[in-house]
């Protein structure tokens, strides 16, 4: 036997106990888990009494270490704590027994002889607790399982074009105040109501984040009839939709006409792969725009690696820029980048009259934004 505790007079309790046992060695009395750890690789104990909260680390560190160190050394775990979590987290370190301080010692001992002879031991006290938890996590973990799969049921039924619409917010030319251009923007129907970046991200997740990208943007093309020539269209994407095979050919009938704005769903972990991609969407006549600019360095680094042709100005720059110092000087900064570069901006979230008047007077050219207009059908715009 092997004793781990902290408590110099349960150690002493214990020796004593188990030197009234013929069939029963203590080779060692450890006050912490380093000194358990050590103990059981030199001594290699058939089982070690082991306390949960000790120094050094408690019961779970000692019990991994000593069934990593000494395989054949069966652990039981002793502790004044009765709640489940503990139990559970000893359990998982590789504890095969569980006692609570204060046991009577014939049960002590008759957990050590289960155990030695290659069983499992745990108190009364704990037992329904431990049958409770495990019972009560399956539970948990069926139920989260079947919201994981009408989730995924949901997105699939959006995938197949079920339960989706797509409203259109003009792009507009700032001076003239005519429409240059519309951005698709994915509505969902479902119960209960989440906004359209949670149903992608949750797409992300269950691994079908590419396939709905695809689908609103296919069920966007498909209004390019009703949209005169030359207004042009714009649609979202994600780094890795942008890349996929599936998003040139479903872009090419209609290339000439569409703008594809990079989103931030999800970071760029090649921007070279990327650019490729993107270079054979541009030969094809496809425009690329970078989305919210100004928001993050994500977007930042997507226009300086990217070289689109459009930046599009995030709304957290344009809101109430009439009336910060700050906002101007970094969107007069965006501006001038652009047309170092030869790209074209266009300000999104114009709210205000005094908003659009003070992107005009900074030499914005194109915006988008509630005030201008706001998103809806073909037929209303």
């Amino acid at each position: 036997m092997l004793v781990a505790d902290d408590e110099p007079a349960l150690r002493g309790a214990l020796a004593e106990l188990f030197a009234q046992e013929e069939h029963v060695l203590l080779v060692g009395a450890a006050a912490d888990a380093d000194e358990a750890i050590e103990l059981a690789s030199r001594e290699r104990p058939d089982v070690a009494l082991v306390d949960v909260k000790m120094p050094a680390g408690g019961g779970p560190r000692a019990a991994r270490e000593i069934t990593r160190l000494s395989p054949a050394t069966r652990v039981i775990a002793l502790s004044a704590f009765e709640d489940r979590p503990t139990v559970l987290e000893m359990l998982r370190a590789g504890a095969v027994g569980y006692l609570v301080k204060g046991t009577p010692a014939d049960e002590i001992l008759g957990s050590i002889r289960r155990v030695a002879g290659g069983g499992t031991s745990l108190s009364a006290e704990v037992v329904g607790g431990i049958v409770h938890e495990l019972s009560s996590q399956l539970r948990r973990e069926e139920i989260e399982q079947e919201e994981r799969e009408a989730r995924r049921g949901e997105i699939q039924r959006f995938v197949e074009g079920e339960g989706v619409t797509m409203a259109f917010q003009p792009i507009v030319d700032l001076e003239s105040k005519a429409t240059v251009g519309l951005e698709a923007l994915a509505r969902f129907r479902s119960i209960p109501l989440r906004p359209p970046d949670e149903w992608f991200a949750e797409a992300v997740t269950l691994e079908l984040g590419i396939q709905l990208e695809l689908a609103t943007i296919r069920q966007s093309l498909g209004a390019l009839p009703r949209i005169p020539e030359p207004l042009y269209l714009s649609v979202n994407s994600s780094q890795r939709a942008a890349r996929s095979i599936d998003m040139a050919r479903t872009l090419e009938p209609a290339a000439s006409r569409v703008v594809i704005e990079i989103t931030e769903h999800e970071p760029v972990d090649d921007y070279e792969a990327l650019s490729a991609a993107l270079d054979i969407l541009r030969e094809m006549g496809v425009r690329v725009a970078i989305d919210d600019a100004g928001a993050g360095y994500a977007s930042l680094r997507h226009t300086l690696q990217l070289a689109p042709d459009i930046v599009k100005v995030d709304i957290s720059l344009t809101r109430q820029i009439d009336a910060d110092r700050g906002r101007r000087a970094l969107a007069k900064s965006l501006i001038s980048f652009a047309d170092e570069m030869g790209m074209t901006i266009v300000a999104e979230g114009i709210e205000t009259e005094a908003e659009l008047r003070t992107l005009r007077e900074l030499g914005v050219r194109y915006g988008q934004g509630y005030f201008l207009a706001e998103p809806g059908p073909i037929t209303d715009l």
